[in-house]
């Protein structure tokens, strides 16, 4: 049988105080309409504020409301236009609750960003080592082979004929200037043999991020170093010959002896027939100043076979013959004959030792001095296909290495785009490379071509 008693009602749970006051009791209007100003009285206004300060009063949202004659107050229903009531701000900080977001950078984990900064795909390291180990001159003497310090060894001989020259000159200043010449090929044939056991090592060739050229440059800063000793070596000549003028068109005697000492009529100057030899022998078999001759080439002898191509070569062989010739003449002509080859020899060593330097200053300022330029440029502006060119650049790295990087605009579909790459590469190394098996310069062609869609 169940219980007739009602159920109790479950306990509430206590509600804390409100921040604010509420009161039950009617607002009251701040202003009286029957006075001449429609705001309350400062008086009532004043203790209002007073009894909001003191907290042991009770606090009223209303003001009393009192007519400016001192009559009895009057309330009314109207609402307050202004709706002026005291509010009690809170004493604590607001705290903003920090829930549900994120510390950080908010823009890479976004799930916005994901869709608007996507991550490079990875790749792998650069093979291009930072720095390769140079050889010290214990391994590069341990590198050589046999051949090598054969080779050797012939350049110090070769140094030692131009210092026997030099010696047996006796005052004869074409004499003199065949030593200069001599000298300068066994410096080339030196460098020869120092650039070919380098070529044993890694360093040599392969890039690098400190030598992005390996060190093939440093074989052209030593020949710009060679050829700038000819040309003061050619200007030492020419000072000499200007001081023998002088001291023989005043009539003193000369301070030094200039006795032209020669082979008896009809014998053979030993001296020349060194000099002959060991210039054959350095420019055929180590192929001295090869390189310069390749980069550096004169019109008037270009046709002549290779040995006598190279300018340096053809100054030397031809110094050398004159001079074998010489002895065969009188005293008095050969004074004459020996005076005027010391100074063609002179002038031709400045105007050979300018030119190299020329060539090689340009090459290690990365420019390219060569001839063809201007006719490439002319004929890759006739091409249909093209109808500008933005950017051209010709640059030679070292002896065995140029480089062409263009920049231009074209016309046409991918397949004529492509045609266009390959025969403007074709003509630059035809043109500027001298062609297939020629052996001349390696050229690399870099094109960057826009499409104009007009």
């Amino acid at each position: 049988m169940a219980s007739s008693l009602p159920i109790p009602a479950p306990p509430r749970t206590p509600t804390p105080p409100p921040d604010e006051y509420q009161s039950d009791q009617p607002a009251e209007p701040l202003f009286n309409p029957n006075a001449l100003s429609p705001m309350a009285p400062i008086s009532a206004i004043e203790d209002n504020r007073e009894s909001t300060m003191n907290p042991s009063s009770p606090m009223s949202p209303t003001f009393p409301s009192a007519s400016s004659d001192g009559g009895a107050n009057v309330k009314t229903g109207d609402p307050n236009p202004f709706n002026f009531q005291p509010t009690v701000l809170a004493k604590s900080p607001v705290i903003k609750s920090n829930i549900g977001q994120r510390r950080g950078h908010k823009y890479k984990h976004s799930s916005i960003s994901h869709q608007i900064f996507l991550e490079p795909p990875p790749r792998a390291p650069l093979a291009l080592p930072a720095s390769l180990p140079i050889p010290t001159l214990k391994e590069y003497r341990g590198s050589m082979s046999k051949d090598q310090k054969t080779r050797f060894w012939w350049s110090v001989c070769h140094m030692l004929i131009a210092g026997y020259t030099l010696w047996s000159a006796h005052g004869s200043l074409a004499m003199t200037a065949l030593s200069h010449l001599i000298l300068f090929d066994s410096l080339g044939a030196l460098l020869c043999v120092i650039v070919d056991v380098l070529g044993n090592f890694e360093v040599w060739k392969r890039s690098s991020i400190r030598h992005p050229f390996g060190l093939e440059r440093a074989e052209v800063l030593a020949g710009f170093a060679s050829s700038v000793l000819l040309l003061f070596m050619g200007l030492d000549l020419i000072s000499h010959i200007l001081q023998h003028c002088l001291e023989g068109s005043s009539g003193h005697q000369p301070h030094h002896s200039h006795e032209h000492d020669r082979a008896t009529t009809g014998s053979v100057d030993v001296t020349s027939v060194l000099a002959i030899g060991s210039t054959l022998v350095s420019a055929i078999g180590l192929k001295n100043h090869a390189r310069i001759g390749k980069s550096m080439r004169f019109a008037y002898i270009e046709s002549l076979p290779s040995v006598l191509s190279n300018p340096s070569h053809f100054l030397t062989l031809s110094c050398s013959v004159i001079l074998l010739l010489l002895p065969l003449l009188s005293i008095s002509l050969y004074k004459k004959l020996d005076m005027l080859l010391s100074l063609t020899m002179a002038i031709s060593m400045c105007v050979l030792g300018s030119r190299i330097v020329k060539t090689l200053g340009s090459m290690l300022l990365m420019s390219f001095s060569g001839r063809g330029v201007n006719h490439v440029m002319r004929d890759i502006q006739a091409d249909p296909a093209v109808t500008a060119i933005d950017e051209a650049r010709f640059w030679q790295v070292h002896y065995g290495l140029c480089m062409a990087n263009l920049r231009l605009r074209a016309t046409g579909t991918e397949e004529n785009l492509a045609k266009l790459r390959e025969r403007i590469t074709s003509l630059i190394k035809n043109r500027l490379g001298g062609g297939y098996g020629s052996g001349g310069q390696k050229w690399e062609v870099t094109l960057q071509i826009a499409v104009n869609t007009d």
